[in-house]
């Protein structure tokens, strides 16, 4: 179900945070408060959005802005906007068409879909039901090495470009509004139909969130990344990165990207927000590798100051859900339309013709 059937109603809607407001009236309580939630106190789910508001812009002016292009290209590949989607899991705890849904709307966009491990559809539907999406996979390394190149293998065979490996989740951080909803994440998830109709119910007692966490790989360490590569022929990109050491240390292992990013402040809280992260990263890595950024993009402007900061790229993650939400695959669309005309404004008025004019002077500070 969603509350937003009719084009116009969708046309009425001009910013990104309106959907959440929309998604909040529609979804479960416990299911909106467990994609809408943070760990611990939220802290730093709260100076997500604030750092980049904090950020102070410097245009330049009497530059020829006739023309202005947003497009750019991640991992190699052309895209409309220097955005992706960023995984998100259990999608069709918005909408039923779930990943489906916001795989077409990417690629109607021209933007790549980050799909999740734990995707409602499996990866093979989502790759069937959209195929002219650039498609990226998630993984969420398992604690049975064979069923985590599994997962790899059906992505490189279904079509997926590049595995993005998360690697900040060892455990669930504290998230006190699903202990108090009684949330467990007992839904379905599409790549694991082989073992269970739900992903809670493999055979044992325990929540959803204790067999994700049984099922986890705890055990994961940079030397392990030789192994993961050697699964598949495509493009590593680790996420989760927040310090300037480990982004160093990626460099030297030889990764395609790093995602810069705190979870979505769903981990450990009190963590530093990404936007200030994101600086002595770059500074570290110096242009040896892809770096994006995720957390609490929210308008054009979180992305034109993302570039001058010298992010190559944004994922874009709860604003996509709560569009899905509302209008489905319309929904999310528009989101994207929404957040494209904001980012040619912006890099319009500050002076800047396509993403690569886009300097760190651009940024006061």
């Amino acid at each position: 179900m969603t509350v937003v059937d009719e084009p116009s109603a969708l046309d009425a809607i001009v910013a990104l945070a309106e959907f959440e407001t929309l998604a909040r009236s529609v979804m479960d309580r416990g299911a909106f408060d467990y994609v809408a939630g943070g760990a611990w106190d939220e802290l730093s789910l709260g100076e997500a959005e604030q750092a980049w508001r904090r950020r102070r812009l410097r245009p330049r002016v009497l530059v020829d802005v006739d023309h202005v292009d947003p497009a750019s290209t991640l991992l190699g590949r052309p895209v409309s906007l220097p955005l992706a989607i960023a995984p998100m899991a259990a999608q069709g705890i918005a909408h039923p068409d779930a990943e489906i849904a916001v795989a077409r709307a990417a690629a109607t966009a021209g933007v790549p879909v980050i799909v999740s491990t734990m995707s409602t559809h499996s990866i093979e539907d989502v790759a069937a039901a959209a195929p002219a999406a650039i498609r990226w996979f998630q993984l969420y390394t398992q604690a049975d090495p064979g069923r985590s190149r599994s997962l790899v293998e059906r992505a490189a065979a279904a079509g997926y470009e590049a595995i993005v490996l998360t690697v900040d989740l060892p455990v669930l951080g504290y998230r006190e509004r699903d202990l108090r909803n009684g949330w467990n994440l007992s839904v379905a998830l599409g790549n694991f139909r082989d073992d269970a109709p739900t992903h809670a119910s493999h055979g044992r007692d325990g929540t959803g969130y204790d067999i994700l966490l049984d099922e986890l790989d705890r055990g994961l360490t940079w030397k392990d990344l030789a192994t993961i590569r050697s699964w598949s022929a495509l493009p590593i990109v680790l996420k989760g990165i927040l310090t300037a050491e480990d982004a160093r240390i990626a460099v030297a292992e030889g990764v395609d990207g790093i995602a810069v990013s705190n979870h979505g402040a769903r981990q450990l809280d009190r963590t530093v927000a990404t936007a200030d992260a994101l600086e002595l990263i770059v500074e570290a890595v110096a242009g040896r590798t892809e770096i994006w950024v995720d957390g609490g993009i929210r308008r054009g402007l979180d992305v034109v100051t993302a570039l001058a900061l010298g992010a190559l790229g944004m994922l874009l993650g709860r604003p996509a859900f709560w569009a899905l939400a509302a209008g489905g695959q319309a929904g999310v669309e528009r989101a994207l339309a929404i957040l494209r005309t904001e980012t040619i404004l912006a890099m319009t008025l500050l002076g800047a013709r396509t993403p690569d004019e886009i300097v760190r002077a651009h940024v006061a500070g």
